[in-house]
């Protein structure tokens, strides 16, 4: 440290912001301060001396005392001219160091006491080996910097004092103000050469570190692209640095992810690609974000991750009865596909089709099959949907492409061998965009979809380990070509015993859990239940009869909370207090027996139904009237049927010519429901014979068949539904097509055990059957 002395000289004093003057310089300054053009002014008038000492922070506007450094140089003012601006410009020549001994009291400028400091001459071999030294790395210094230019060397090399070649070398550094500061103060001037060979050195450093990063970068580059430069050089910098961030950052995040994953080597050599376009596209390109979700898909996707088949075969068929009450097709299938699994190790997953009306469980089937066989599930639902891409996916040349369901799907999945439910299959539909149905035949067929592409994918996918499983309400709006690579399973509706099982096994147990009661809290007899399902409900399947059951709970739960009962039980009698009056009557079969009136059977999308057909003679000019709301197969099956009522009009009993005479009305009630197909056949031919004959129909049978103009009975389909439609209507008889006979395996026992299956052949036997005697003594005297 310099020594403090009490003597010393009076010098007004001029802060420099950002700057230091050495001994021996020469500079202009720019003084705009009002202090310090006082002490300019102060300086020119005595002896053109004036102190200038630095301040120790740039941005102080008015600094005191603590703020100026205590060394600084004495200058003398050669010029001063004052600028339009109102700054006054002055060449100074610094003279020697001095220290400030302490500040006067003088307010309109700084003025100080400061003792000068000599510098001592130093002809000491050392001293000269040292300013070699210095020369040396300071040639060395300029030839790596561009901040220096080689003339600058030439003239220092020209100075034989070693202090002054230490304070114009440091003149010359782009170094901060504390350094250069420090070597002001350092008075000794072997040890202010030992600072500046310190300096020297790591200035030496950071310049070869800086041409280091240069050279990298240098490697990397096109000439021309500045922007690609100065990006590469950030990279270099960050990669010194340790940083991982912008492009390389992202590119080594994902080759990461790529290792630590299992992939097929097409996969990991498209990703590999991928991410080395990545790399070398821009930040601020949009197709980045495109390849980064690219990739992102291509390592989400179980390419290789699999889930272990449970094979046990009892406990599978445990999983499925707990679930679902009878279904023993759809059971007995599953069952199989496990056996033949477990003997040959390895299956295409089959493709499933559960058709059937709804709300008999096709959906919760499908979610059972993958708990049995311990698999993933998942489920998209087609309905409505008309867009190929979303099966296939888009193209990623698209804004906001994105992969299709079925990719999307594995992807949730998360295994190469999830249970796979395609729901709603028959509402899709098609329109310009495509058809989503033919975009699913490479998806449905097990010889193909080994190799499945998607749009956005671009890489064959294997789905032939899938287990697809589809639904479906009505077979007919399948495509042909799909259908063909599907195994139907048909679920009809259910019995009414079978509803009573569902309702008491699964349906009431979850709505109490569902309602928060306690098993003691709410009792709902048998008989009640029965009394829901035949009151209150008319339907295939048990959607309606839950919402029911709801309903019974949550009312049970108000009277609860409320404190009106500790326990509700709810006996047949109660069911109209809680639900309200019936909605449906047991039982719809006519009170007596009708002329002209017969019920047949029909099959709808929901289910079974009943279909009572009118038939009245009028007096006329022999017109047929169809009303109801028929389609054309319906109206030509009544052209059918009356063709042969008026063949067999002899053997009948009726006048040859009644057609002439009178108009036949044909009507099948709610008219504002379209209704189609031939099966009503022989229901509207006996219709026809009873109106004409006067002969009555027995109120207890249902029918249903297709009719020939010789009056052969043909087969349909539906049997079961249409079944189990008459038995819960409360029919006695059905007369069903011979050729269907086959199909009464089919029918539960429940159903066989209170119904009467008639087969009939040829209409002369569905008129013994349906027709009972005679009312009239003369069938046709009205006619005549």
């Amino acid at each position: 440290m310099v020594s403090k002395q009490t003597k010393g000289r009076r010098f007004p004093l001029l802060p420099l912001r950002g700057l230091l003057v050495y001994p021996s310089m020469v500079l202009h300054l720019d003084v705009g301060r009002e202090k310090s053009v006082k002490a300019l002014e102060k300086a020119m008038v005595e002896d053109n001396l004036i102190l200038l000492c630095s301040q120790s922070e740039v941005n102080i506007e008015e600094p005191g005392q603590d703020d100026i450094f205590r060394v600084g140089t004495v200058a003398n003012v050669r010029q001063m001219l004052k600028l339009p601006n109102g700054t006054i410009r002055v060449l100074v020549e610094g003279v020697e160091r001095a220290e400030i001994i302490h500040y006067t009291d003088n307010e309109e400028f700084y003025e100080v006491m400061a003792r000068e400091l000599p510098e001592q001459p130093d002809d000491d071999p050392e001293s000269d080996a040292l300013m070699r030294t210095v020369l040396s790395q300071f040639e060395h210094y300029i030839t790596l910097s561009k901040k220096v230019t080689p003339e600058t060397l030439a003239a220092v090399s020209d100075i034989e004092e070693p202090g002054r070649l230490a304070d114009v070398i440091t003149s010359h550094l782009v170094l901060k103000i504390k350094d250069k500061q420090e070597i002001l103060e350092t008075i000794d001037v072997r040890k202010r050469l030992e600072k500046l060979l310190d300096i020297l050195g790591n200035e030496r450093e950071v310049l070869e570190l800086e041409r280091k990063i240069n050279q990298r970068v240098k490697k990397q580059m096109e000439k021309t692209q500045k922007e690609y430069y100065l990006r590469e050089q950030m990279k270099a910098i960050q990669k010194e640095l340790g940083d991982k961030e912008g492009r390389a950052g992202e590119a080594e995040e994902l080759r990461a992810q790529a290792e630590e994953k299992d992939l097929p080597e097409r996969v990991k050599e498209k990703i590999d690609k991928e991410i080395d376009r990545l790399e070398k596209m821009p930040a601020s390109s949009a197709e980045g974000g495109v390849i980064r979700n690219y990739v992102e898909m291509l390592l989400s996707l179980p390419w290789n991750d699999w889930t272990e088949d449970d094979l046990d075969i009892a406990k599978a068929e445990q999983v499925l009865d707990e679930d679902h009450y009878g279904l023993d097709k759809p059971k007995e299938r599953v069952l199989e596909y496990l056996a033949v699994q477990k003997l040959v190790k390895s299956l295409k997953g089959p493709i499933l089709c559960l058709v059937g009306p709804p709300g008999v469980g096709k959906t919760s089937l499908a979610r059972s099959i993958a708990r049995s066989l311990n698999r993933k599930f998942v489920r998209i639902s087609l309905g409505g949907v008309r867009d190929e891409a979303e099966i296939r996916g888009h193209r990623r040349t698209y804004v906001g492409a994105m992969p299709g369901r079925i990719i999307q799907g594995m992807k949730t999945a998360g295994s190469l061998n999830p249970v796979f439910l395609l729901d709603e299959i028959d509402k899709m539909a098609s329109d310009f965009r495509g058809d989503p149905s033919a975009a699913l035949l490479e998806v449905l067929d097990p010889e193909q979809n080994n190799t499945f592409s998607d749009h956005f994918v671009e890489i064959p996918f294997d789905l032939s380990n899938v287990m697809f499983v589809t639904t479906a309400n009505a077979v007919h709006n399948i495509p042909r070509p799909l259908l063909d690579r599907m195994e139907m399973l048909y679920i009809p509706g259910y019995t009414e015993l079978e509803k009573l099982q569902i309702a008491s096994r699964y349906l009431l147990p979850k709505q109490k859990k569902n309602h928060g009661l306690e098993d003691g809290q709410l009792v709902i007899e048998e008989g009640t239940l029965l009394s829901v399902i035949r009151e209150y409900t008319r339907e295939s399947g048990v959607r309606n009869l839950e919402q029911q059951v709801a309903a019974l709970c949550r009312k049970a739960a108000k009277q609860i909370v409320s404190g009106e009962k500790e326990t509700v039980s709810i006996s047949p009698g109660d069911i109209k207090d809680y639900l309200g009056t019936a909605k449906y009557r047991y039982g719809m079969v006519e009170l007596e027996d009708q002329i002209g009136t017969v019920t047949g059977l029909a099959w709808t999308e929901v289910g079974g139904d009943t279909l009572l057909i009118e038939v009245t003679v009028l007096p006329g000019s022999g017109k047929l009237i169809l009303t109801g709301q028929l389609g054309d197969v319906m109206k030509e099956s009544a052209q059918a049927a009356f063709s042969y009522t008026r063949s067999k009009a002899e053997e009948f009993g009726i006048p040859s010519d009644f057609y002439e005479k009178n108009d036949i009305h044909i009507h099948i009630p709610e008219g504002a429901i379209p209704k189609d197909g031939p099966s009503a056949g022989i229901t509207i031919a006996t219709a026809l014979v009873s109106a004409l004959t006067k002969r009555q129909v027995s109120k207890d049978v249902a029918m249903t068949g297709e009719i020939t103009l010789r009056g052969r009975v043909l087969p349909i389909g539906g049997l079961k539904e249409k079944s189990l439609a008459a038995h819960r209507a409360g029919y006695k008889k059905i007369l069903l097509p011979k050729d269907n006979e086959r199909d009464l395996k089919e029918i539960p026992e429940s159903v066989k055990n209170d119904v009467e299956f008639v087969p009939v052949s040829h209409m002369d036997q569905v008129l013994h059957h349906a027709l009972v005697a005679k009312i009239a003594d003369q069938a046709v005297q009205s006619l005549q």
